[in-house]
């Protein structure tokens, strides 16, 4: 590779952290669509089974682990790398 068209380590951090929002969202997204999906379209006895009860047991930790990864990256982006301020005289 060309050493003027390699990336910079800041580059290399942001296209990571992009890739990996991503990819939470992805999942997480997915995750809720097929909830409601799985709410509004499929026809359920009046009763729940106990196998659809422990889907969503499942579900709901996984779903807030999602979200809490996905906060955690947005809101950690970015907050070590700043550039320092050049001391005032």
């Amino acid at each position: 590779m060309n050493p003027d068209k390699r990336l910079s380590n800041e580059q290399i951090k942001a296209r990571l952290i992009l890739i990996v929002g991503i990819g939470l969202t992805a999942s997480f997204v997915m995750a809720i669509a097929s909830l409601i999906f799985g709410l509004l379209f499929v026809v359920q006895p009046t009763e729940q089974s106990p196998n659809d009860a422990e889907a969503w047991g499942v579900l709901s930790p996984m779903l807030m682990t999602l979200a809490g990864g996905l906060i955690g990256l947005l809101a950690g982006n970015g907050l070590k790398d700043r550039p320092k301020d050049p001391p005032t005289l």
